[in-house]
């Protein structure tokens, strides 16, 4: 558009011209005092010139741009570590056939001894005792007394040796012959001895009664 305006304003400028230059060339002439016959001539060939504007052909419009495409960031670049450029090392001398060192004496220290295990803790002193005739002379001459009648009628006389068991109570449990004088007198004698005798009971290691035994000699003698 700014160069079709620049064309149109040159051509009214041109025109311009023309037409000053008409009316110079005609006052030029009235003032010789030329005829009015030499202007109307010039008056004549002077012919009206139209100017024809140029249109600008329309400008083409130009294409889009492309569409933008995604390009994926480039992946971070770790930057590189550090260098430490340090000075050469001494150059190392080397041993041709060097011995390996000798491995180390392997020494393992006996075990420590284990201690002794404590002693045990003494035993109380024990309290046992065995049974004992309670009241003895008195249950023997009640035993001697009741003599039995038929050894009495026969006049058996005889020694009898017994053993007898006694309970916690201190009461005869059980009696055995272990000396026979006579089947009446031995008869009589465990018959007796468990009906009369008394004892005090024995004791175990602890003190508390217990069973016990004890032995003797009855003497079945007619005065």
């Amino acid at each position: 558009m700014a160069y079709a305006d620049q064309e149109m304003s040159g051509s009214r400028v041109i025109s311009i011209v023309i037409v000053a230059l008409i009316h110079v060339a005609v006052g030029y002439l009235l003032i010789s005092g030329l005829a009015m016959s030499a202007v109307k001539e010039i008056a004549e060939r002077v012919t009206t010139v139209d100017i024809e504007e140029e249109v600008p052909e329309p400008e083409e419009e130009p294409p889009p741009p492309p569409p933008e495409q995604e390009v994926a960031p480039p992946p971070p670049v770790a930057p590189p570590p550090p260098m430490n450029i340090s000075p050469a090392p001494p150059p190392i001398r080397t041993q041709a056939n060097i011995p390996p060192p000798a491995p180390p004496a392997l020494r393992i220290p006996p075990p420590a001894p284990a201690a002794p295990p404590a002693p045990p803790p003494p035993p109380p002193p024990s309290q046992a005792r065995p049974a004992t005739p309670d009241g003895q002379a008195r249950w023997t001459r009640r035993i001697i007394e009741n003599y039995p009648s038929r050894a009495l009628r026969r006049e058996i006389e005889g020694t009898v040796g017994v053993s007898v068991t006694i309970d916690a109570e201190g009461r005869v449990s059980g009696c055995r012959v272990t000396r026979s004088a006579d089947p009446i007198l031995d008869e009589a004698a465990c018959s007796d001895i468990t009906r009369y005798a008394r004892f005090n009971p024995a004791l175990n290691d602890a003190g508390n009664p217990t069973t016990g035994s004890w032995s003797t000699n009855i003497v079945y003698q007619i005065n």
